[in-house]
């Protein structure tokens, strides 16, 4: 029992738990629209009148391209994007949302601020901003290379 105690005690495990209740809470969400929260993020991360490259999106999501790579595919089936050349660089692609895109767009974006307003009526601003803090460290300590390879 006390070997579970300190496992639920352990940062990464609050913070694997609650975003996979935030993940699962959008996830059944989307799916009453035909898409997914992985889609719906990316939907986020693509400007909705410019476009984007799709070199930035990944980094925006904090994604690796293979994955990246599926879920533009999926979106693309879904008539949600469009891909362009770069006009000013020839390799490079640009991403736009389509219509449908724009719209589930939109819808997203709607969601998302209903669940912060939630939680902003249920946090105080204070301990929010402590969360962010705290929550930025975490993920500067993790992209540190070799970390877990330092002894001492």
């Amino acid at each position: 029992m006390k070997d579970n105690k300190a496992r639920i005690d352990l940062a990464e495990y609050k913070l694997r738990s609650a975003w996979y209740s935030i993940k699962k809470m959008y996830h059944e969400e989307a799916k009453k629209y035909g898409v997914t929260h992985a889609i719906g993020f990316a939907l986020l991360s693509i400007h909705p009148k410019n476009g984007t490259p799709s070199t930035s999106i990944g980094p925006i999501m904090g994604m690796e391209a293979n994955s990246l790579s599926r879920i533009l595919k999926m979106m693309e089936e879904k008539k949600l994007i469009l891909k362009k050349t770069n006009p000013n660089d020839g390799r490079g692609v640009l991403i736009f949302l389509t219509k449908d895109g724009l719209s589930k767009r939109e819808l997203t974006k709607k969601k998302i601020i209903k669940f912060n307003k939630l939680v902003n009526t249920n946090i105080t601003k204070k301990n929010m901003d402590i969360f962010f803090k705290t929550a930025e460290t975490i993920k500067k300590l993790a992209s540190e290379k070799n970390i877990l390879n330092n002894e001492k």
